[in-house]
């Protein structure tokens, strides 16, 4: 059966076997590869709770995502954070890619305008935070 099963796989010519190391191999491959995938996958990766805006590598605010607010980014870029996501809702840039890019929530992702030098970016808080305190706002 596994003989079929790997011959599928690997185009094993009518009559020929595999060699039990060669079956060892491959099943140490497969093994390697499920517990890399299981690493990255079921590793606890924390929840991103603020998000820090970057304008030309110079940090110009850190936010909470859980209060609702429009910031608005020097005269060049605005974004919004509603119901703990944040996306871009206005640019000056001619492409308006950024404003195309998928909102950052919990779970993260970045959030770039390369025209204007500004990267949105989640950012995980620390444990000493709870949901109780609050997070300050800076703005440069």
């Amino acid at each position: 059966m596994h003989q079929r099963l790997l011959a599928g796989i690997f185009y094993i010519q009518a009559g020929e076997t595999l060699k039990k190391k060669e079956i060892l191999f491959i099943l140490g491959i497969l093994a390697a590869a499920a517990l890399l995938w299981a690493g990255t996958h079921l590793m606890d990766k924390g929840d991103l709770s603020t998000v820090r805006i970057t304008v030309a590598g110079k940090e110009y605010g850190t936010y909470s995502l859980s209060k609702d607010q429009v910031i608005s980014i020097g005269d060049t870029n605005r974004c919004e954070i509603k119901d703990g996501e944040i996306k871009m809702i206005w640019a000056d840039c001619p492409d308006h890619l950024c404003m195309k890019q998928h909102a950052i929530d919990k779970n993260g992702g970045t959030i770039v305008c390369l025209p204007n030098k500004v990267v949105i970016e989640g950012k995980k808080s620390s444990s000493s935070n709870s949901e109780d305190e609050l997070v300050i706002d800076s703005v440069t």
